[in-house]
């Protein structure tokens, strides 16, 4: 423990990782929730029914205090870049800071521009500008995760660049957007986000039934959000064994990690629990199916898997990115078995029993246990390297104090912790008090109603 208070290294890395593990759980929800309040908008202006509006009304509330902490977290990310890895920029800044650029220019000004009339311009401006507005939000946080996602794919498969004075130079900006992971990494990414906000609005809506609301809003946005999900899902799996596949070609020392594979072995088992021993570079109770690593990874019952010794020390630590791994997938297979069984009973055109709404409750955050492990797969797995094959973490670290480090790090985790609770405490709080509709919201669906024939909605 006094080693670890005494590394700047390792506390650098723990405040990086709290960092970024807080930040992400937000834009996990916005990205696709903000296309979800798009959809919402389109349902209302095609058909007219007001309880479209309602659903749009309840979850753009929630979109902006969601986005609202994801801005504030992002800002102290590129702290970091300075505080604690200087020479990450010096050496890789190139191309690092233009890339973060871009995403200001391109994601953050659209999103600010329009966020104003996406939440305030809805009986101020006319319905179709309000509805543009909603679609360059939504299109604003999908080029944010573009830019993002193209910068960290970079770190992860560096192409496009050359080497001067130890500086990384650009030499094709094409080649290190689109550098050989990113296309699975982006997919990946906002199909997760897909997921995310699907069981966050279920399980919200899921818990405003529970609680007695009767009106059809939660409902149709609990239904909405089963049928992304049962969609989103397997989509979700196919496009991660595409990852796989290229992680394998293009960092098979993270594949070994994640599959537990220290001896270069063809036929390699799929290990379903195991205990991996770095002491001993061995797996101890290990429980496997024959041939199936090697079948998911190279579609060949005998093809050949690299071991972890094959690497000579320049891999991975083994336990987090083994056990991060079958986390991800253990709750991605949980939501898929939910999403579906949800969707067969409505299907069936009956009620969701009240103990499915408790489930659906439950895992109202399903999607940010999935996203923080395979987040964590993905940034532990690239180590020891922060731009595999061209710097080293240990090399681009601060040469602060430990001590200052420590600081910062346990005001982060406090203020963190506080952000945390009151986030949910105010989710929670705005579900309950829609229980009841406001009067201001029944007046102008009274409104709305005297005007239009109403439909129920399918």
């Amino acid at each position: 423990m006094q080693e670890v208070l005494d590394s700047t290294l390792i506390l650098s890395r723990i405040q990086f990782a709290l960092n970024i593990s807080f930040h992400i759980l937000f834009p996990s929800i916005t990205i696709a929730l903000a296309w979800l309040l798009f959809y919402f908008k389109l349902k209302f202006q095609r058909t007219g029914h007001p309880v479209w509006m309602r659903v749009y009304r309840f979850w753009v509330k929630i979109f902006a205090l969601t986005f609202a902490i994801g801005v504030v977290t992002g800002i102290t990310m590129s702290f970091q870049f300075g505080t604690n890895w200087p020479l990450f920029m010096e050496r890789v800044g190139n191309i690092a800071g233009p890339l973060l650029g871009y995403e200001v220019l391109t994601a953050f000004f659209l999103e600010a521009t329009f966020l104003g009339i996406m939440l305030f311009g809805i009986n101020r401006v006319p319905s179709w500008i309000h509805t543009l507005a909603t679609f360059l939000v939504a299109f604003g946080t999908s080029m944010s995760a573009f830019w993002i996602i193209a910068l960290n794919s970079w770190m992860q498969t560096p192409a496009g660049f050359f080497m001067e004075n130890g500086v990384a130079m650009p030499e094709s900006w094409l080649a290190i957007i689109f550098n050989p992971s990113m296309p699975y990494r982006l997919s990946h990414v906002l199909l997760a986000s897909f997921l995310t906000a699907s069981f966050f609005v279920a399980g919200i809506s899921a818990y405003r039934l529970l609680k007695g609301d009767t009106k059809k809003a939660p409902n149709l946005a609990l239904q909405t959000a089963l049928v992304l999900a049962a969609v989103v899902a397997p989509l979700q799996m196919f496009v991660g064994d595409l990852h796989g596949l290229n992680t394998l070609e293009h960092q098979p020392q993270k594949i070994a990690a994640m599959e537990g594979v220290w001896e270069t072995e063809k036929g390699a088992p799929l290990l379903l629990f195991a205990w991996p021993d770095e002491q001993s570079r061995s797996n101890k109770f290990a429980v496997g199916v024959p041939n199936l690593a090697s079948i998911i990874l190279t579609h060949d019952s005998q093809g050949e898997i690299k071991g972890l010794n094959e690497f000579k020390g320049l891999h991975p630590p083994v336990k987090p990115v083994f056990f991060g791994f079958r986390i991800m997938v253990a709750v991605g297979l949980l939501m898929l078995a939910v999403a579906w069984f949800g969707v067969y009973v409505l299907l069936r055109k009956k009620a969701l029993p009240v103990w499915f709404l408790k489930v659906v409750c439950a895992m109202t955050f399903s999607g940010w246990v999935a996203t923080l492990a395979g987040w964590y797969v993905t940034e532990m797995g690239r180590q020891p390297w922060i731009v595999s094959g061209v710097l080293k973490t240990a090399d681009a670290v601060t040469t602060q104090p430990a001590g200052n480090v420590l600081l910062s790090l346990a005001l982060y985790a406090l203020v963190y912790s506080l952000l945390l609770w009151a986030y949910l405490h105010t989710v929670f709080y705005m579900a309950r008090k829609s229980v009841l509709v406001e009067e201001f919201e029944t007046q102008s669906l009274q409104e709305m109603e005297s005007k239009v024939a109403l439909q129920e909605p399918k």
